[in-house]
Order: structure tokens, then sequence, then C-alpha cells
């Protein structure tokens, strides 16, 4: 129903009900004429949350609120782990009223709307082909399109022609357009495959299916408007608020009530001379009070407006539209409706059917690239000449191409694999101009503060001082500081072994404590036991003899078994310690003795060990877990590891600005990687989980019973 109509019956006629108000300027408008007139103004159509029955108790909205689809499409982004997207929607009441529910939806799941594209109603094609453009430079590839039915179709087919309907790319559509897909032309259907959709979802029912069948036999096949093929939400929503009024004007017949009228106050408007119905207040009870079986389902109102149950999620493949799920306030999303109470909420994938993306792909966007215009991350590497397992940088001579390798590369690469985007990057090495290391790890950590660098990836400990510069990703190794001490091997071999502890020392203290406790048993025994008493000599015969043997054995084995635990642990280990031992317990401090007291290999470790604290070396070394096993990997037939149970560190982490979006993304696909290896069901190209299973062995002891099966 147009104003002017609305207007002009409110003059002249008894008006007890308005119903048709089908976009938001108009029902904007109408709603305050029907707060004055108490005449209920009944909507199908208007969904913007600008209006609410709050604001105009006379308002009655036979639909849905469009801020009720917020939730659903929230779920959608985090099921697919789409960390961005880009709002785009027309600049009208319908078109802004659910953005800021939008926005904090997303930003409840951690995603963020780094852009919003506006377009005008007006807009002409020329102006939408280059907000597209636009939004093509842009590194977001996640879109949530909230407009009208007409404004989008000339906007997806623009869409389609620029190449933004292709592999990559997620389209997600409001309700809004989705519950009238089935009427659009089929060229604008060709132009959205694969993107994703949500709509109320419409219950079947005896009385739909009745309903839907004498309409279409009502109307010729020929002269069948589109509309009919399927009747979207709209039309069951408009049969449901007739019905209801119906029923209403029926319960309070209104026939006997005539409406007041107002006074003029102005003839250049009639707007005064409206009446004040006096059976509007008790027909707006009677609707909102109505209770029944509808078409769209069941029909009950809260707030002045309908509830949803569910949405169905759709996705659009060739000319139809085929169900991939739903999703409902209390269970989230899932591939059928009937769950039982007990059953969680869930924002999972795998709660949907599969989905065509655009470009007919089976793969799931990863919803973000590098922009056009924009850099590969700059990604900073240390310079080492030992340990080259972890990081190895090579640079050719004659090019001065840099190639970067080694276990903490090979992790990060992984990582990047399983992010749910794209991610480009090159390494650059933190060197001085000869080549040669530059600085010290703090230092390279430093250089992202400084914005030198977008990130550092290496065998970097994680630390609280570093934490205050930058944020670290989950360790990828180990925790923990082990001591690496030296084997005495020839005593090791020797049969004769077992004879070590026994020399003249231990000899001499334990018959002095033989002697000793034999004489303190006669002491107290003489006294009151015959057996001790006697001649001289064989009072001592007893004291050596007698009943005392057994408590003199017990004594001495005691002593020979600490003396001997002693001395066998000095077999293996030599624990004199100098200045050059790495005894610290602080990580920056052990890495800077690596580098400036020349402990950087694994061959300049074995040397210090062998060299000793009396010559100039070192008598053990205490360093991370992941040092020590590759030491001992090469090493392990002379040195052995002791765990030290006091000291421990955070583990090897990658290094990003401080708020950067790709620390928890990183830090997911490294926990998927540590999962992926220790799961023996996982069979997603086993010769890489091989590799990953035998390179995290050697780094993370986590792992040791892994590669042992």
């Amino acid at each position: 129903m147009g104003v002017d109509l609305a207007i002009d019956l409110l003059e002249n006629k008894d008006v007890y009900a308005i119903l048709g108000p089908q976009t938001s300027e108009e029902a904007e408008f109408l709603v305050h004429l029907g707060d004055k007139a108490r005449v209920p103004i009944v909507t199908f159509s208007v969904t913007t949350p600008f209006l609410s029955q709050e604001k105009t108790p006379y308002l009655v909205r036979v639909a849905i609120n469009d801020k009720a689809q917020v939730k659903a499409i929230a779920a959608i982004v985090q099921a697919f782990r789409w960390r961005q997207v880009t709002l785009i929607h027309e600049d009208s009441n319908y078109g802004n009223g659910v953005i800021p529910y939008l926005i904090g939806a997303f930003e409840e799941i951690d995603s963020r709307v780094p852009h919003r594209s506006v377009i005008s109603l007006r807009a002409t094609d020329d102006q939408i082909t280059i907000e597209l453009q636009k939004l093509m430079t842009m590194s977001t590839r996640v879109f949530v399109v909230h407009m009208s039915s007409s404004l989008a179709s000339r906007f997806f087919l623009k869409a389609k022609e620029l190449g933004m309907m292709s592999k990559g790319y997620a389209w997600i559509i409001t309700d809004g357009i989705t519950s009238i897909l089935n009427s659009m032309d089929p060229s604008v259907i060709d132009s959205m495959q694969g993107l994703i959709g949500l709509r109320p979802y419409i219950p079947p029912s005896e009385e739909l299916n009745n309903f839907t069948v004498k309409l279409k036999n009502k109307f010729p096949k020929d002269n069948r408007s589109p509309i009919l093929n399927e009747l979207n939400i709209f039309c069951l929503w408009a049969y449901d608020a007739v019905w209801a009024l119906a029923r209403a004007s029926e319960e309070i017949s209104p026939r006997k009530s005539q409406p007041e009228k107002l006074k003029s106050l102005s003839k250049f408007t009639n707007l005064a001379s409206i009446s004040v119905s006096q059976t509007g207040s008790k027909i707006l009870k009677a609707v909102l009070q109505s209770k029944f079986n509808g078409l769209s389902g069941k029909f009950q109102l809260k707030d002045g407006q309908l509830e949803p149950v569910a949405f169905q999620l759709v996705n659009v493949v060739g000319n139809a539209v085929k169900g991939i799920g739903f999703w409902t306030p209390k269970h989230g999303i899932s591939r059928e409706l009937n769950l039982s109470d007990s059953q969680l909420y869930s924002t999972s994938a795998n709660g949907l059917q599969p989905t065509i993306w655009p470009g007919l792909s089976a793969v799931t966007p990863k919803g973000w690239t590098m922009p056009v215009s924009g850099k590969k991350l700059r990604i900073g590497v240390p310079v080492k000449d030992g340990f080259t397992e972890l990081v190895k940088v090579d640079r050719d001579p004659q090019t001065g191409a840099v190639s970067v390798s080694g276990f903490c590369i090979d992790v990060f690469k992984a990582a990047v694999e399983n992010l749910p985007y794209a991610l480009t990057y090159e390494f650059i090495p933190f060197d001085n101009s000869n080549g040669s290391s530059a600085l010290t790890y703090t230092d390279l950590v430093f250089q992202v503060y400084l914005q030198v660098f977008d990130a550092v990836v290496g065998d970097v400990t994680i630390t609280s001082n570093r934490s205050l510069y930058v944020d670290f990703t989950l360790p990828y190794t180990e925790l923990g500081v082990g001591m690496v001490v030296p084997i005495e091997i020839g005593k090791a071999k020797n049969m004769w072994i077992f004879l070590e502890p026994l020399t003249v020392d231990l000899w001499l203290v334990s018959g002095v404590f033989f002697i000793l406790t034999g004489c303190i048993v006669w002491f107290i025994e003489c006294k009151i036991n015959d057996e001790f008493k006697g001649s001289r000599a064989q009072q001592v015969g007893m004291i050596f003899w007698g009943k005392v043997d057994k408590q003199l054995v017990q004594v001495c084995g005691d002593c020979m078994a600490i003396y001997c635990a002693h001395t066998n642990f000095k077999l293996h280990c030599k624990f004199e310690f100098n200045a050059s031992c790495q005894s610290t317990s602080n990580a920056s401090e052990r890495e800077f003795y690596r580098l400036s007291k020349g402990i950087i290999s694994q061959r300049t470790y074995a040397h210090a060990l062998t060299e000793g604290s009396k010559k100039g070396g070192v008598s053990a070394i205490i360093d991370e877990i992941p040092y020590i096993k590759l030491f001992l990997a090469q090493y392990g037939d002379q040195y052995t590891m002791i765990e030290h149970e006091y000291l421990t560190t955070n583990g090897f982490g990658f290094a990003f600005p401080k708020g950067s979006p790709l620390v928890p993304d990183i830090s997911w696909a490294i926990a998927k990687l540590r999962e992926d290896v220790f799961d023996p069901t996982y069979d997603e190209n086993v010769c890489k989980r091989e590799w990953r299973s035998k390179s995290l062995t050697t780094v993370s002891g986590e792992y040791d019973s892994k590669a042992n099966h």
C-alpha cells in the first residue's frame, strides 16, 4: 500500500488496520501515523532493526527482524575459519540497519571487518564496477552482501564480469536476497554460482501443500508468474498476516464501533484530520495474541514480530538452490533439525553438506590473499654456523640468491599451508655485510618491533623479556633444559668396573663402622645376655661373629650402597664446572654464550667437553633440549643427557608484531601439526606425516614413542 493511499484512507474512511508497507521508508512514515491514529500498521516485508514495536507500539511485523540472522552468518564465517570479512550493503534504512549487529557478531568470533562497501540505490553499473575493482585490490576474499534484490541482481552480474565469482572467492548473501532467488532472472542466478545464502526455514505442512496446489491450478501455466513456481517466504508471511487480521476482526466485531474524527488544524495538510480509531488497540491486541498454524509455520508474535525457528543454509548450484544444512539458536550448525536436547552448540563445517564454491571449486576458499598493491611479508631468519639442522641460510656466490632451510623453516612452511588463507612471504637473513651473524637473537626479535621485519622465524626461544615487544605463537618444540656430560667409555667397558668403588677409604670406613657397631651391641647385650659373657677372647669374638653379624652386614651394606651410588655417578659424569659452562637458566644468556664463546655447533660442543674444565673447555653443558638432542644424535656414543628438573624454557616460537592477527592462526596451525603427527589415524599425505614425525622426534621428546612405533 502506498503512503498517499494510506493517508487518504485514514482521512476519509473507517480504517482499523493498514496492511502492506513494503519498504523501510514507507513503513517508517506510516508507523508514526498509525501511532497517532491508533491503527495497527501490519507489514510482512519490512525487516530492518531500525523499526520495532518498542519505539512504535502500533507496528506489527509479520516477518523476522534482520538482526535474527547475524549469529547464523557469524556461525558460517566461524565454521570455515575466515578471519576477515568485507560487508557490502546498500545505503538505505534496510541496508544500514543490520550492519552494527553483524560487526558485533564478527567481533565475538574474533573476525575483523577491515572494510565496508556502501552502494547507493541509485548507483549506475559503472559505479558498481568501480566499487568492485576497489574490493579486488584488497586482501579479503570473503564478502557478506545485504541489499535489495533489484540492486543485488545488477551487482552480481558485474561481479561475475570482473572475475570475482571465480575460485578463491567466498560470498554470503542475507535472507532478503536468498528468499527470492527463485523469482530472479536465470542470468542473475548464473552469476551467483557457488555462493552461500540463508533463509528462514519453512516447515512442510499439509496446509502449505494444499494451498500451493490450489494456487497453481487457479492460474494457467502459460500465464503463471515465476513467483508461483515456488512461493517465497514473503508470500507466506503476507497470507498469514491477512489471516491474523481476519481472525482479529471477527473476534472483536469492529463494525459496531465508529472511529472518532480529529479536528483539522491545517488546510495545507490533511494529516491533522486523521481519525483516531476506537478499535485499533483491540485489533492490535488480538493480532499480537494470535496463535495458529500458518503457511509459514507456527504463527506467534513476540515483541510484535515473528521469531525464527531455524535458518536453512543453501548453496547456489546450477539453476537450483541446494540445502546444505541448518542453523538454530540452540544447536548452531547441523545437517538435520531434529536434534536431541543434549546436543551442544556447534559451528563446525562438518555439520554442513559438501559445498560448491565459486569457480565450481570443491575446495573451501582461504578467504584471504595478498592485496594486488601489497608487499610480501618480510621474515627475518638468524644466520649461524652451527645447528644448521634447525636453520640454515645459503647464499649463491654468483647471483646472491638466498635459500633458507632447516627444521624451523619446514615447520613454518607447513603451518602456513594449513592456514585458511594464502600468505606470501620472503626470508631475509639477519646478518652483517660479510654474511656473518648479526648481534644476538634478542636483537633479531627487536627488529620486528622496529618494523624492519614483519616476523622472525628460527630457533628463537620464547622469553618474557622478548614478549614485551612482540607476540609469539605457540611453541613448536619440547619445553625444558637438559645437561650433557661425557661418558667414561674405557671404564664402562671394564669387566671389573664393579670393584672401582672399593677403594682404601671405603674399606677403612667400613671397618670402623663394623667395629663400632659391634662394641655398641656388646655393651647393650652383655648385661642381659649370657651368650655375651665369658673370657675376654670369647667376648671379642662375639663382637665380630656373634649375634651382631646380621646388623653389621646391614649397616655396612647401607654404607657401601651410598658410597657406590656416589662413585658410580662420578664414573659417568664429570661435574666440575667453570665459568664457561652453559649453566645459566636465562635463554638469551645461553644464546649469547653460543655466539660469543664459539660454542655454536655440535663440533664445538664436543671439543669443549673433550678439553674439560682443566684445559680451558667445559665439564658440562646446560642448554635447551632441542640443541642437546641434535648434539647427541651425532655424539650419542660419547656423551649423555641428564634432564634438569629445576630449569625450563618456553620452547621455540615464531615472533610477530604485537596484535598481529597471524599469531592465533599460526598457533592453531602449529597445534594442528602436532596433532597430525601424534594421531596415528591421520591419513592426509602419508609422506608428509612421516617427515613431520621424524623431524619433530629429533627435536621434541614428546614424539619419541611415536618414532619407536
